[in-house]
C-alpha cells in the first residue's frame, strides 16, 4: 500500500507539474497577445475560447497517458492488455466516470482511486482557468464598449 502511495504521489506530482507549465503558457500567451489591444470581438472570444479548450484537453489526455503507461508497467496484462485498454481505463478513471467494465485486482485498486483524485483536481483546475478566461473576455469587452 504505501509503495502505490508513494507512486501515485509521483503521478500527481508529474502531472501537476505538466498542467501548472501548459495552463501558465498559455494564459501568458494570451495576456501578451490579446490583453493589451483591449479589441474583444465576437469570433475573437469564441476562438480564444475554443483554443483554450483544446489545449487543456490536450494537456488532461497527456496526463492520462502518463497514468496509463504507469499502469502499463505494473499491472498484470491479464489485467490491461493494451496500450488503448490502459488509456480507456485511465481515461474513465481520471474522469472519475468508472464505467466498472475493467477494475484492477486487491493489490492495484489504490492506484485508480488515486487518479481519481488527481483527475477530479486538474479538472477543476481547469474549469477555474476557463472561468478566468471567460472573466477576462467580458472585461474586454465592457471596456472596448465604454472607449
Amino acid at each position: 500500500m504505501l509503495k502505490l502511495s508513494l507512486i501515485g504521489a509521483v503521478l500527481i506530482a508529474i502531472t501537476v507539474i505538466i498542467h501548472a507549465i501548459g495552463t501558465g503558457a498559455w494564459v501568458r500567451h494570451l495576456s501578451h497577445r490579446y490583453a493589451q489591444d483591449g479589441q474583444w470581438s465576437g469570433k475573437r472570444s469564441v476562438l480564444v475560447l475554443v483554443n483554450t479548450a483544446i489545449i487543456v484537453f490536450a494537456l488532461h489526455t497527456v496526463e492520462i497517458i502518463i497514468w496509463a503507461l504507469a499502469y502499463l508497467a505494473m499491472v498484470p496484462t491479464s489485467e490491461l492488455a493494451s496500450f488503448e485498454e490502459a488509456v480507456y481505463f485511465s481515461f474513465v478513471t481520471f474522469t472519475t466516470l468508472g464505467y466498472g467494465d475493467i477494475s484492477l485486482t486487491e493489490g492495484y485498486r489504490l492506484l485508480s482511486g488515486i487518479e481519481a483524485l488527481n483527475g477530479i483536481i486538474l479538472v477543476g483546475w481547469t474549469t477555474a482557468m476557463i472561468f478566468s478566461v471567460v472573466q477576462q473576455i467580458w472585461r474586454g469587452s465592457a471596456a472596448a464598449k465604454n472607449n
